[in-house]
């Protein structure tokens, strides 16, 4: 029986794209604690401007960006193959896994360490300040983060259906780039309003000034990636063969004619 779900390609193609879409968001909820300067980073001196009345703007970024971008990817390419109920699965599955991830963190954290490991790196006044520091992210961050997701996510596979549905087979680059462009522009407010605006006491007009300028990052790098997608969709192609991808995108848009595998299609 494993034999056999492990020998179907549709299958196998799902549990390769739902594992790296899951590490990749959970990855990226974890090194997101950093904040980068993208501009330092590239080379240059960082700008500085004024939005809706906050000044000294700049692209200073979560190093979570490095990795979301991979998951905006498989979000589109599990929808194109798998639909709606492919990427809710792994969304809802992401959402519990990152929640377990950082229950773990925090009774790791609570744990009283011996005073030799505490100061055995002397470069590190503490271990034990600096492991919370990283790892002990504020829980309205964390929250915000994962609603911010939720959100997001459920946007773009309604939007994904949608333009489809209009386009057909055509204009990859619209279904995909375009419902990343629409969730993301929703997922940049709601994260910060959540984890800043009702966490941390940000006014309104800070949450919408940082949302834009996170916002103009991930769309430069929504349109950046559209290659990608093609890329993406091509070598799948190849794997699955014309007749099961095909098969696939009908089940997926709710074309029911033979759902491979038991894999969750749309409905």
């Amino acid at each position: 029986m494993i034999h056999n779900i492990v020998k179907d390609r549709s299958t196998r193609l799902f549990i390769l794209l739902g594992g790296i879409f899951i590490a990749n968001a959970l990855i990226a909820e974890v090194i997101g604690v950093k904040i980068f300067s993208l501009e330092k980073t590239l080379g240059f001196d960082p700008f500085s401007f004024s939005l809706l009345g906050e000044s000294g703007l700049g692209f200073s970024l979560t190093a979570g960006v490095l990795l979301w971008p991979v998951v905006f990817v498989m979000t589109d390419i599990i929808n194109e193959y798998y639909g709606a109920k492919g990427v809710k699965l792994l969304s809802y599955l992401t959402v519990g896994l990152i929640a377990y991830a950082f229950i773990a963190f925090t009774v790791a954290i609570t744990l009283t360490p011996p005073g030799w490991w505490d100061g055995s790196n002397p470069n590190v006044p503490s271990l034990q300040n600096s492991y919370k520091a990283v790892l002990g992210q504020s829980n309205w961050i964390i929250i915000g983060s994962l609603i911010a997701f939720l959100i997001g996510q459920i946007v773009d596979v309604l939007t994904f259906q949608q333009i489809k549905k209009a386009t057909g087979e055509n204009k990859i680059w619209l279904r995909s780039t375009g419902s990343t462009l629409i969730s993301q522009l929703i997922d940049s407010y709601v994260v910060l309003m959540v984890a800043f605006y009702i966490g941390a006491d940000w006014s309104v007009a800070k949450v919408l000034a940082i949302g834009t300028v996170n916002y103009i990052y991930k769309f430069v790098m929504a349109v950046v990636l559209t290659p990608v997608i093609y890329l993406v969709h091509n070598i799948i192609e190849k794997y699955l063969g014309h007749d099961l991808a095909a098969q696939m995108k009908r089940s997926a848009m709710g074309k029911h004619d033979e759902a491979p595998g038991d894999i969750p299609t749309a409905g």
